[in-house]
């Protein structure tokens, strides 16, 4: 009997967004928006605003949340969403599933890195589990380079480690995610379980469109 050879890798660098994506924060970052909105005099945000800014860097998300709150009353309202936010760190966990996937992606000789809107301070607060130390290759966010979607962030995680558009996979659960891989010229996956409606995916051509973190897992070891 003759065995087949291995199938070739397609992607060398796989971009993960944060929030919705490998973590299970989407309902409490919507909390914390609309609870800072109120705080600061602003009208509450529906859950789908405050559920669509997700992604973006902080002061823009809020800012799109809130249109009637006054651009001199965003320190404060940062500093409200900031305050929200941590009285809920220790409620958020990863996604049933994800560990072990970023496990099986490293063991597959992958580059595994995060693309996110979260500051990097929260990024890196998040990442001090120990159950997290050495998963990841590289990271960007929001307040250290452009927010989403512009493709700044893609292209400096590609420069750094010297791949190819074509070889990088961008994989988000919101429509900001899936628009900065295709101004980066990379493909992409975009994930239901997270803070965007799935309808809005098809236009921007994602390869995949993922309902659950298992559904993820397969499509990623069969195609990635």
């Amino acid at each position: 009997m003759t065995l087949s050879a291995p199938r070739a890798r397609q992607f060398d660098l796989i971009a993960f967004d944060w929030d919705g994506t490998l973590f299970d924060s989407t309902q409490i970052i919507v909390r914390c928006i609309q609870a800072a909105v109120v705080d600061v005099g602003g009208q509450r945000p529906s859950d789908e605003a405050a559920a669509y800014v997700i992604g973006m860097a902080l002061m823009q998300a809020l800012a799109h949340a809130a249109p009637d709150v006054p651009p001199e009353k965003y320190p404060e309202l940062g500093r409200r969403y900031r305050y929200h936010y941590a009285k809920h760190q220790d409620d958020i966990a990863l996604f049933e599933g994800v560990l072990p996937l970023l496990q099986q992606l490293r063991e597959r000789q992958h580059l595994i890195t995060v693309a996110t809107g979260k500051s990097r301070r929260g990024l890196d607060e998040a990442l001090h589990s120990v159950a997290l130390r050495g998963v990841f290759d590289g990271s960007r966010t929001a307040d250290e380079t452009a927010g989403k979607p512009d493709p700044r962030m893609l292209h400096e995680l590609m420069a750094e480690f010297d791949v190819a558009p074509e070889r990088t996979l961008m994989i988000g659960d919101t429509t900001h995610d899936l628009q900065m891989a295709v101004n980066a010229g990379c493909a992409s996956v975009g994930v239901t379980y997270g803070a965007h409606e799935p309808a809005a995916f098809h236009a921007l051509k994602p390869l995949h469109i993922a309902h659950s973190v298992a559904d993820l897992r397969d499509w990623l070891l069969q195609n990635a």
